[in-house]
């Protein structure tokens, strides 16, 4: 048993159009928690960052809280990379749907995933 999973998936060469459109952003965050069978707890926030001149060329953030924990999305449009993850208490979350909405989304060419079962000592009752 464990509390939940967390699944990233970090995209390469996508498509500096659409890693640089909020309303792209917007809309993932949207529409993969519904998909998924999730809770939005709010509406999205989409926020324009800047560059720090150090590794960061700037671009867009963007975070959902939803019932289940949480799903955000990082897009750095000048180097053509995203980054998002999907963190949910449920368990079976579809983990090639999620791939294949983030690659679908900004046109990526390449992406690498990780998943990490979280809370693995979760307790079964409650201890206090």
């Amino acid at each position: 048993m464990h509390f939940g999973e967390h699944y990233t998936v970090d995209g390469y060469n996508g498509d500096e159009r659409l890693l640089d459109d909020e309303s792209v952003v917007f809309s993932c965050l949207e529409k993969l928690p519904i998909d998924l069978g999730m809770h939005l707890l709010s509406e999205p926030k989409v926020y324009r960052t800047d560059g720090n001149d150090i590794k960061d060329p700037g671009g867009i953030t963007g975070v959902v809280i939803i019932a289940e924990s949480h799903v955000a999305v990082h897009t750095f449009p000048k180097r053509g990379f995203v980054s998002a993850d999907v963190y949910t208490c449920k368990n079976g979350m579809d983990m090639e749907y999620i791939k294949n909405f983030i690659v679908n989304a900004f046109g990526l060419k390449d992406v690498e995933v990780n998943f990490f079962k979280r809370g693995t000592r979760y307790p079964e009752a409650n201890i206090y």
